[in-house]
């Protein structure tokens, strides 16, 4: 069973660099459910053969922590505990939850063989897509030890059985737990290793671009071109060129590309909270000849970028934070654009209409108008104000 402690450590949970609200936090009963199954597996005998513990999809650092906390408890449980989340904003949050806890002694790193070579045990936060299950469930597979026990869990409004279904592809042995607290967990076992080379990234032609599109199975809308980017391109030709340009949240790299291809002079950078989402807006790049003119770059809202050191900034925001529907992201991205533009500087942004974020962009950028307005989206020309 976790220790009576666990309450108050998720208690003191913050989600900070990411998007704070009343409703939403920073773990769930999910957390909760997974680390005391996990913890409940028969352990090691001998410490000299303990495997390691693999947590990936820690959102802020829920089952990292509740994990450290545990082994302090039985530090022969597991031989060390390996880390992989996608999103730079919940490794921060695991960062600065750590320091705020006293805790440390684990290790982030991609998903792949140095994340799961010698793990026994896999913690998995069920992901939003089927496609992210897959590549994860693959890759568990393919570098994780023969006994690997994996406990996978979520809030039982966001599963579907495509969940066991995928995980049944690549473990002889899955049993779908009974529901409890709205949770519910899916333990798999005996995994088959998969045969040949990996399927993520995946490509694919799009014949409207004449663009070859790659994805990791973690990034928004695959190798498809979603209606928001596709209406946003329309006005490509009306764009400024320039010699430095950023997408930001770029995805699979669509508008970055797309942009460089027009623009010979420029050079993109391809940016994007995500690691599976700038891995594959550099695949794209690099499956269009384009490698040598985009780069990619991890981090929260351009945070690592200078003010003014961008000409132009292509924009598609989320409405959506983890799950929930919430404008803060958006938001967010608005006013860091404002803030890398040089003065004169265009902002181009692509948005749900509804959500109403002309004021926004009139205040934290500088002059804007709308350049096109269909059934759903709104798109914004935002030109940056001399500070």
């Amino acid at each position: 069973m976790i220790s009576d402690s666990l309450q108050a450590l998720f208690e003191g949970l913050r989600r900070f660099p990411d998007v704070e609200a009343e409703n939403l936090q920073a773990w769930d009963v999910t957390d909760k459910l997974l680390l005391e199954t996990a913890f409940g597996l028969p352990s090691v005998q001998d410490p000299s053969t303990a495997p390691v513990l693999a947590i990936i999809g820690d959102r802020y650092g829920a089952l990292t922590l509740g994990a450290l906390e545990q082994l302090q408890q039985n530090a022969t449980a597991f031989g060390g505990v390996h880390v992989h989340q996608d999103l730079s904003t919940g490794i921060h949050a695991l960062e600065n939850n750590a320091a705020a806890a006293g805790l440390g002694g684990w290790r982030q790193l991609p998903l792949g063989e140095e994340l799961l070579a010698g793990a026994g045990v896999v913690i998995l936060q069920l992901p939003k897509t089927l496609a992210e299950l897959e590549e994860t469930a693959e890759a568990v597979a393919r570098w994780a030890r023969p006994d690997v026990r994996l406990v996978a869990g979520g809030r039982v409004k966001h599963m579907s059985t495509g969940m066991n279904a995928v995980l049944e592809r690549y473990f002889d042995r899955v049993q779908p737990q009974l529901a409890r607290q709205k949770s519910r967990l899916i333990l798999a076992e005996s995994p088959i290793p998969p045969q040949g080379a990996a399927k993520y990234p995946v490509l694919e032609y799009i014949q409207e671009l004449d663009l070859t599109v790659a994805a990791r199975g973690a990034v928004f809308a695959g190798t498809r071109l979603d209606i928001g980017t596709r209406f946003l391109l329309s006005f490509l030709p009306q764009m400024a060129a320039v010699d430095h340009a950023v997408d930001l949240g770029c995805g699979t790299g669509i508008l970055a590309a797309m942009y460089a291809r027009s623009n010979p002079g420029a050079h993109v950078t391809a940016t994007d909270q995500s690691a599976a989402a700038v891995e594959s807006a550099l695949a794209t790049a690099l499956a269009n000849g384009l490698d040598t003119r985009i780069t990619g770059l991890q981090d929260d809202a351009l945070s690592s970028m200078a003010d003014g050191s961008a000409d132009l900034v292509l924009l598609n925001p989320p409405f959506h934070v983890g799950n929930a529907v919430h404008a803060g992201a958006g938001l967010k991205m608005i006013e860091a654009a404002g803030r890398v533009l040089r003065p004169g500087g265009q902002l181009w942004t692509v948005f749900n209409s509804h959500l109403g974020y002309l004021p926004t962009l009139q205040r934290t950028v500088g002059p804007t108008s709308v350049a096109g307005r269909n059934t759903k989206f709104t798109v914004a020309l935002s030109v940056r104000a001399e500070r």
